[in-house]
């Protein structure tokens, strides 16, 4: 998942036009100002730079789509290990041609492909994207009205942890991730502080040992994501979402709207419409789908390449209908 911080990068310290280097000069052995053919070429697929955000989901999502690149199209794939906001940055540059599990970021939907026009829309995923605050099931057998939030306050104490500074702790995971989390706190007069688990990894992790050892936690997640499937996490009830209610990210006091999970590519790439680029427009599947790829990548501990090609041979005629029309 207005600048949230971004499910965009939070740089302290560092200038823009130096975050872009370090990153892109970092991941996948690229460099700054390397030319990307960016699939041009009637028929050639040429490179492809994929960024890949970091959560595991998204991982799922480039897995299959490099390696379907890479194996039907023969494009030369490079993988790029980057943070939202740091993606779109690359797409004026040529060192970014797609990105592809876009959470919502109408910030950088208006800076980029509105104003910038160096990026453009490349169709939804197919997932549905939910984003909320959360509570091992424990919790909800032993205390059944937590999930109202009007309720939170009540069992702040039950919360409390070394970082939290006497008030409840509400638990995020990366802090570049969308997160509406410290402007609700605070607009719902809760007594919670908001702490950072500092990844994806973390805060699945938190969860885990929250339900095993029944300690409590109150924690934000989301949907699609592996870790549902083993723990079913209980989503707490927020003041409900209203078209508009998040316009002023200071003053948000509503839940999280669903996400129609989308793309988002390089204006260069896409115009060029090379095979890559008809590859990622046409690409579209399911939250059950990602889930079963971010499973084997992060539990079953496969590699992204074995994970996408123990997928893809399972699902040939989903793959088909992705493959640019000859």
């Amino acid at each position: 998942m207005r600048l949230t911080i971004s499910k965009g990068a939070r740089l302290a310290g560092v200038s823009v036009a130096t975050a872009v280097a370090v990153a892109l000069t970092g991941c996948g052995g690229a460099k700054v100002g390397g030319s990307s053919a960016s699939g041009s070429g009637s028929g050639n697929c040429g490179n492809f730079n994929l960024a890949v955000n970091p959560w595991v989901g998204y991982e799922a999502d480039a897995a299959v789509l490099a390696y379907v690149a890479q194996t039907d199209l023969k494009c030369k794939v490079t993988k790029k290990d980057l943070k939202e906001e740091i993606s779109w940055q690359g797409f004026g540059t040529g060192e970014v041609d797609a990105v592809v599990e876009n959470w919502g970021h109408d910030d950088l939907r208006k800076k980029y492909i509105d104003e910038q026009k160096t990026a453009v829309a490349a169709g939804s995923t197919g997932n549905e994207g939910v984003i909320g605050w959360y509570v091992p099931p424990w919790m909800v057998q032993k205390y059944p009205d937590i999930t109202d939030w009007n309720n939170l306050n009540k069992y702040a104490d039950l919360f409390k942890t070394s970082e939290s500074g006497g008030k409840g702790q509400l638990l995020d995971g990366d802090p570049s991730f969308v997160t509406n989390d410290e402007a609700l706190v605070k607009n719902l007069n809760l007594n919670y502080k908001v702490v950072y688990a500092g990844s994806e990894p973390a805060l699945i992790q938190a969860f885990r040992q929250a339900e095993a050892k029944k300690t409590p936690l109150l924690g934000y997640f989301y949907d699609p994501q592996w870790f549902l499937s083993e723990i079913k996490l209980v989503k707490v009830n927020l003041p409900e979402y209203k078209t508009g209610c998040d316009a002023d990210a200071e003053k948000i006091a509503c839940d999280y709207p669903k996400y129609d999970l989308d793309k988002i590519v390089s204006k260069k790439f896409a115009d060029a419409n090379g095979p890559a680029y008809q590859l990622v427009k046409n690409f579209k599947w399911t939250n059950t789908d990602q889930n079963l790829v971010a499973k084997y990548i992060a539990e079953d501990k496969m590699s992204p390449d074995a994970a996408a090609k123990k997928w893809v041979e399972a699902n040939k005629d989903k793959v088909k209908a992705w493959l640019p029309k000859s």
